[in-house]
């Protein structure tokens, strides 16, 4: 006679042998997790595990980084208050460029001009000694 669960049982379903991992396995796996070499699900097929939340478990207990109970909590106003932040010191940083550029601008006229006053070139003769005004 049947029993119950074997009529439940589907045609060509086997039972999986249990697998045990060693420590140093689990910690190699949970390392190549850790640096992304492999993601929870690409290591649950590469090492035929028996299910992603083994590998959760793994990672919770031998993780250096990883600590359980542990949230990020990302909502959207958070998010976008730091977009308008980011936007902003963006403009800020833009205005100073700008700032900066005209500024350079300046000090190029200004050299420019006491070449011409001075008649010494300035740009070529910076950091020679200087010499004496021409005499009138």
């Amino acid at each position: 006679m049947i029993g119950p669960k074997a009529k439940k049982m589907k045609k060509g379903f086997q039972i999986k042998p249990q697998r045990i991992f060693s420590v140093e396995l689990r910690k190699q796996i949970v390392g190549q997790v850790e640096r992304k070499e492999l993601t929870v699900l690409q290591a649950v097929r590469e090492y035929g595990i028996g299910g992603k939340q083994t590998v959760y478990n793994w990672l919770y207990r031998y993780s250096s980084t990883l600590v359980k109970g542990t949230r990020t909590v990302m909502e959207k106003d958070s998010q976008e208050n730091l977009t308008k932040e980011l936007r902003s010191r963006i403009k800020e940083l833009e205005a100073a460029l700008g700032r900066k550029s005209m500024e350079a601008d300046l000090y190029r006229t200004i050299v420019e001009q006491a070449s011409d006053e001075y008649r010494v070139d300035l740009k070529k003769s910076f950091g020679a000694p200087a010499s004496k005004p021409p005499k009138k």
